[in-house]
């Protein structure tokens, strides 16, 4: 995995406040890139998780605060840039069922404002962000690109719209587009609403009955350090240009059996409880992820770092490692259900 081709590029993240984009962020700047990240406005002057940054991180970074809804801030952010990571997304499939609205106007609207700007100012590449939710229930597995889509959830629908605007920029513009689609990744910071994150929160702050939702279905958990390397694989080959690419740890485990393992880790005794409030209606649960990653290596020559149980029982040391940490755990709601 060759990054020389990043290394002094002006790279603009959007989403840099978020989980991922955060970890992309300062990975950029480590590897020498100048990096503008585009952060979600708000009254607070908040920066989210980049507020958590190592100081001589943060100090490298430009900030530009808007709305990836609004075409007009997006394009001036993009300007003089030469790479775009676009990951601002609303994400959280429990919200989507209820403010579907929202998804269409962030997810599909607001990647037609990147595609947009990418192409007036002759971006060299745009990576944009899918999910694994596109694929829906599994029909085979391991997973490939070349799995069916299906729109399971109005989140899965919107980011699969999402994609496919992507995709036709590429085709109709020429536009240098690639899409990466990572599977459940996770690690420090993730957000409340994510099941790895809920499972050790709730064991964290003391609690011994963990209520979480379906226990039987499977997913491919990725450590966040390497989705974040495989945003800059894709970034940095031009063979990913017209591609979408799985990022996955090529590895499978159920939501149960993952609860028991983060006890076992904690050194906790839990009783797991269904809580039907968790439950997605039944036609929209997705019930096996499970993601092939052999065209990643074979375009990019990235690989987990974090691969099989093994890589799993290393990345979740790390993860409960951080939140653990009081300062950290204090920033969750651990009493209620994050949507």
């Amino acid at each position: 995995m060759n990054l020389q081709n990043l290394k002094g590029k002006r790279v603009i993240v959007t989403g840099a406040d978020g989980f991922i984009g955060s970890h992309l962020a300062e990975m950029l700047v480590r590897e020498g890139c100048r990096v503008k990240a585009f952060v979600f406005y708000n009254s607070f002057n908040s920066w989210g998780w980049l507020d958590h940054s190592p100081k001589e991180i943060r100090s490298e970074i430009e900030v530009f605060s808007g709305d990836i809804r609004d075409p007009f801030g997006v394009k001036e952010a993009m300007k003089s840039c030469d790479v775009a990571f676009h990951l601002a997304a609303l994400i959280a499939i429990p919200y989507s069922y209820h403010s579907p609205a929202s998804y269409v106007e962030t997810n599909v609207q607001g990647t037609l404002n990147v595609l947009q700007a990418a192409r007036e100012f002759g971006i060299s590449k745009v990576v944009h962000t899918s999910t694994s939710e596109v694929y829906g229930t599994a029909r085979f597995a391991p997973i490939t690109e070349d799995h069916p889509l299906q729109g399971q959830s109005p989140y899965s629908a919107t980011k699969i719209g999402a994609d496919q605007l992507a995709l036709s920029f590429y085709r109709s513009f020429g536009t240098p587009v690639a899409v990466i689609r990572p599977f459940n990744t996770y690690g420090p910071r993730q957000s409340a609403r994510a099941i790895i994150t809920t499972i050790i929160s709730q064991i964290a702050s003391g609690q011994s009955r963990i209520l979480l939702g379906k226990l039987s279905p499977t997913r491919d958990f990725s450590f966040v350090r390497d989705t974040a390397r495989g945003f800059m694989a894709v970034a940095a080959s031009p063979l990913s240009v017209g591609e979408e690419i799985n990022i996955s740890s090529n590895f499978e485990i159920s939501i149960g059996e993952t609860a028991q393992l983060i006890a076992e880790l904690m050194n906790r005794k839990i009783e797991i409880i269904a809580d039907g409030a968790r439950f997605r209606p039944e036609k929209s649960e997705v019930e096996r992820l499970w993601g092939d990653n052999h065209k990643a290596e074979k375009l990019l020559g990235w690989k987990p770092e974090h691969p099989g149980l093994s890589g799993l029982k290393t990345g979740l040391i790390e993860t409960i490692e951080w939140f653990t940490s009081h300062k950290n755990l204090e920033l969750y709601k651990t009493g209620i259900y994050n949507l």
